[in-house]
């Protein structure tokens, strides 16, 4: 299969994993140029605040043990992140109403910063929606079940071999 060769009805096991290995890398690297908005950028934020982030503007305020459960890290963890993200006015810290030994996390309220997570989140969550636009429902929960498995896989080291070694370690990739 030729780089930028059409797929047609379907890919063999190792022209997907050819096809993959030589996106992946393309895909995070064009990740890593996205710029943050201009009021975003005297904030030390890094990649891992862009899901913490996430989640508050797509599910709204919650406590810490939830976003951490959803990060799938420590709660300590989280702790730290928002107390940073807090220190920077990137989000505000709110006692639970319903029980007060618990703290709500919620993306600030001044509307400049919030714009600008809005548009820094904005320009990911438009390119996912048009190249999931022609694809049927369960071809996108497929293409979500398929990420979250190589994303288990490639965080277990690969878990069972198959390929020969690609002289990296180990490592397949992205």
């Amino acid at each position: 299969m030729a780089e930028g060769e059409p797929l047609e009805e379907g890919l063999s096991p190792d022209d997907a994993v050819r096809a993959m290995l030589l996106l992946m890398p393309r895909v995070v690297a064009r990740l890593k140029r996205t710029a943050l908005p201009e009021p975003l950028r005297s904030f030390q934020l890094a990649p891992r605040h862009l899901s913490l982030l996430s989640y508050l503007l797509f599910d709204g305020p919650m406590p810490v043990s939830h976003l951490a459960a959803r990060l799938e890290v420590a709660p300590t963890t989280v702790s730290l992140m928002v107390s940073d993200l807090s220190r920077q006015g990137v989000v505000e810290r709110h006692p639970d109403p319903s029980d007060g030994r618990r703290t709500i996390v919620a993306i600030t309220r001044d509307p400049e910063t919030r714009a600008a997570i809005d548009a820094w989140l904005a320009n990911g969550a438009d390119s996912w929606r048009r190249a999931f636009a022609p694809l049927s429902p369960a071809e996108r929960a497929m293409f979500v079940r398929t990420m979250r498995a190589y994303e288990t896989q490639a965080g277990d080291g690969g878990g069972g071999g198959g390929g020969g070694d690609s002289g990296n370690g180990g490592d397949a990739g992205p």
